[in-house]
């Protein structure tokens, strides 16, 4: 426990998949202690679990791997600590290759990884549910008996103090499997200034200052409703860095010389996502209240946030499952003007008969009308008949993949054999595709043990 004040956290990764350059800008671009990157969602996991099931050395963001072995020496050279869920559902083996890569551009010796594992119950779901663990469906109450045999991947949510762990055992860098968004940067800040369990208000602090860097530069200019046009730079957006104190205030920032924007708005955009009830914002570590907050703007690209309260944690982990339900297949064309929008419809009509005259049978049939109601659907109302263009947008579903196959093949015949003036065949002939759907559950904490690994380079 160091009890640096203030201690930086730059949030580098918003999700599996986004910008690379973000990690490397947050490391060059000023001070930092730590760097938090987070990688997962939920259906990230089944990704995974599939792709170990192929390889028993994959399950993990393998982009993480590249990255830090281009950011090391800096990182080393600076003493900046990285936490990430990188390691998806094989820890270890993404652990064994950043410690690889660290030897191999010459900081054998210089770089500890910690691991976090024991979120990972696939192969405990027969023992649960033989002891009374229903693991229902938090939404339905269904219990996961019913899909059992289709189950991808469960994970339980951990929170930061196996983090906290990792931390003070001198890992340098921490990898883990479903370690909450929050728990990456709450951890750090549990470890710098010695926060203990029961002080809700500082974890619920924590937490939140987690949440608002999770999602990378959504919170300092991407994806930002409220003032988006005036945003400068986005081109260069910089990536958010939390400045917290021991007290539980923070500010949020970005590094100097960057593009965005961070102003109450856009914090305050970032802190509704993925909210739920603003008064119970329920993680493993604690329960935050979202109506605590302050925020107030401290300066150009610079948000105070203090007044937040905490509420015990509860006995229960959230569990994400998820399992196969059936196949999908989605087909687009697009049709020009004139009457656009009357060809687009009248496909449609005539591909439905086609498919009813074929006697398939699907769970469902969505068509979608891109340009005229694919995103407000009825509110968007009648369009214009000057309309220029309009993608015709049609995807079925069925527990069954004969009938979604068939589809495919339903579909570009309409180019010489329906309305006329296609322009566009987007992406040739659907492809069929495997459905994972979402298992929300809970599990007793007394049933999760989470272990921490320590892995030199």
């Amino acid at each position: 426990m160091s009890a640096r004040a203030p201690v930086r956290v730059g949030g580098g990764q918003g999700f599996w998949g986004d910008w690379l350059e973000a990690p490397a800008r947050l490391v060059e671009g000023g001070p930092l202690d730590y760097l938090m990157m987070d990688y997962l969602a939920e259906v990230t996991m089944s990704i995974m679990q599939k792709q170990k099931a192929r390889d028993p050395s994959a399950g993990y963001a393998r982009d993480v791997v590249p990255l830090l072995q281009r950011i090391l020496p800096r990182l080393v050279e600076r003493g900046i600590t990285v936490t990430t869920n990188a390691g998806g559902v094989n820890p270890m083996a993404c652990a064994a290759a950043v410690a690889a890569a660290a030897r191999g551009i010459g900081l054998a010796g210089k770089v500890t990884i910690g691991v976090v594992t024991g979120d990972d119950i696939l192969g405990r779901l027969d023992d649960f549910l033989a002891r009374g663990i229903a693991l229902a469906d938090m939404e339905t109450g269904r219990p996961l008996a019913e899909v059992r045999d289709r189950v991808l991947s469960a994970n339980a949510y951990l929170g930061a103090w196996p983090v906290v762990e990792a931390l003070g055992a001198g890992a340098t860098i921490v990898i883990t499997g479903r370690v909450t968004d929050t728990g990456l940067t709450l951890a750090p800040l549990i470890h710098e200034f010695g926060w203990r369990r029961e002080q809700w208000n500082l974890l619920a602090a924590g937490t939140i200052a987690g949440h608002i860097i999770e999602c990378g530069a959504q919170c300092s200019g991407g994806n930002y409703l409220g003032g988006w046009p005036d945003v400068p730079d986005l081109a260069n957006v910089g990536y958010p860095v939390v400045e917290a104190n021991a007290d539980g205030t923070f500010a949020v920032t970005k590094q100097p010389g960057t593009g965005g924007a961070v102003t109450v708005a856009s914090v305050t955009e970032q802190l509704v996502y993925e909210m739920g009830d603003p008064r119970d914002y329920i993680t493993p570590d604690c329960v935050a209240d979202f109506t605590s907050i302050r925020l107030a703007q401290a300066g150009t690209d610079c948000v105070r946030v203090s007044g937040v309260e905490g509420r015990q944690a509860t006995d229960l982990l959230k569990v994400s499952v998820a399992y196969r339900h059936g196949y999908k297949a989605v087909g687009t064309l697009v049709y020009a003007w004139p009457d656009a929008y009357q060809k687009a419809r009248e496909a449609d009509r005539v591909l439905r008969a086609r498919l009813e005259r074929l006697g398939l049978s699907f769970d469902e049939v969505l068509t979608e009308f891109v340009g005229v109601n694919a995103t407000h659907g009825p509110l968007a109302g009648e369009p214009s008949p000057d309309i220029a263009e309009v993608q015709l947008r049609i995807g079925v579903r069925s527990a069954d993949k004969p009938p979604v196959e068939r589809f495919t093949r339903e579909l570009a015949p309409l180019i010489l054999n329906g309305p006329p003036t296609v322009t566009g065949f987007a992406g040739g002939r659907p492809k069929v595709e495997e459905i994972v759907a979402y298992w929300p559950a809970l599990i007793p904490k007394a049933e999760i043990t989470p272990t921490v690994t320590m892995v030199s380079a």
